[in-house]
């Protein structure tokens, strides 16, 4: 089965350390709706009558949509696509956009899981990065969502923040423990190029991110959400069991899914695709009947590549046996040599003819892979 991927690509305000693409004018919300029911049109034989299993709306801001935008985007999808088999319909959204009338709108649509873009409990972080929502809305809007009706509910927060000490961590951490959740996404703060909070590090305004203090916040979200019941089944992502994200993770088992909206990637298996980042370039594109998508084709050492970078980020590891299928004997004896001695570094087990990494192990989890990798 495969996904269907929508990047809703407007924020009501900038926070300061995201890089991903998004527009803080809303002006043209309808005119993007539009053309992304057009490019669903567009591209309706792109996963030729493969079933749909999650549709996943990502942003930006997809709690910027009202209900009603929602139910026009899924009757399309229903027109084009085969929705028989569907079973999780995820929208992020953010904390200030959860009113209890907001909610109980959309229960009347298809969504029936909500990843809410919490970041942190706490106001001097929020403001920090300038979310939009404060403290006691990021309180509020998880049990109210429960309380509406929504059973699966997914919270992200973000560690390294400057001045977040250890026990602010274990506190904004236990403080979700104790909300209606069953899904923990959690990441490092980063500071990526381009973005306000590069500029605020540039100037000296604001400290780097410390990577020992970061270091130290992943080793206490191992061990408190382990603790907790919600362990980790991929670097970044946590779960009450039976309860992990099923679009996520078909991402890291090499499914395929189509991506609609400025900037969405999509992947069939053989090629990778992504379309521009511009709403106006995008909206123009999809209105005169044309993809506005550039692709790839990937080698046979790009799949294998990432089929080592997805496994070893998860809990169930990287499998020998396909590895092995994979890669030619002296490339397979060089893996092996390599996993001895990360081994022995006790970064990473063998289990069950699996390779996986330790909690040190996954502090290094993609420069462990890149050793790995097949270099063309």
């Amino acid at each position: 089965m495969a996904g269907i991927y929508l990047h809703i690509p407007f924020c009501k305000q900038a926070c300061h350390y995201c890089d991903f693409h998004f527009s803080v004018n809303q002006n043209k919300k309808s005119d993007l709706v539009a053309a992304l029911l057009k490019e669903a049109s567009l591209r309706k034989e792109e996963l030729q009558n493969e079933a749909i299993k999650t549709i996943y709306f990502g942003g930006g801001t997809p709690s910027l949509l009202s209900a009603d935008a929602l139910l026009r985007i899924f009757d399309t999808l229903a027109e084009h696509y085969d929705l028989s088999a569907l079973q999780e319909v995820t929208l992020e959204a953010n904390p200030d956009d959860l009113t209890a009338a907001y909610l109980r709108e959309l229960r009347h649509t298809p969504v029936n899981r909500l990843s809410i873009g919490i970041q942190s409990f706490r106001a001097v972080d929020l403001k920090l990065m300038n979310r939009a929502h404060d403290a006691k809305q990021a309180l509020r809007c998880v049990p109210e969502s429960a309380d509406i009706g929504f059973e699966n509910i997914s919270v992200d927060l973000i560690y390294g923040i400057q001045g977040l000490s250890q026990d602010d961590w274990i506190k904004n951490l236990n403080t979700a423990f104790i909300l209606p959740i069953n899904h923990l996404s959690s990441y490092c703060l980063t500071v990526e190029p381009q973005t306000k909070l590069a500029k605020l590090v540039s100037s000296g305004e604001l400290p780097n991110v410390n990577d020992d203090i970061a270091g130290s916040h992943f080793e206490m979200l191992i061990e408190t959400t382990e603790a907790a019941g919600i362990p980790w089944y991929e670097v970044s992502n946590f779960a009450k069991p039976g309860m992990e994200s099923k679009h996520n993770s078909s991402y890291w088992s090499g499914e395929k899914y189509v991506g609609l909206g400025p900037g969405a990637h999509s992947f069939n298996g053989v090629k990778r695709s992504w379309n521009i980042k511009s709403n106006t370039g995008y909206i123009q594109q999809i209105n005169k009947g044309q993809l506005p998508s550039e692709s790839e084709v990937l080698t046979a050492g790009e799949k294998f590549n990432e089929f080592v970078l997805t496994a070893l980020r998860t809990r169930r590891g990287l499998s020998l046996e396909k590895t092995k299928q994979l890669c030619d004997d002296l490339k397979f004896s060089e893996i092996k040599q390599t996993v001895h001695q990360k081994e022995q570094l006790a970064l990473l087990n063998i289990q069950s003819n699996h390779v996986i990494l330790t909690t040190k192990g996954l502090l290094f989890a993609d420069a462990i892979a890149s050793e790995l990798f097949i270099i063309s």
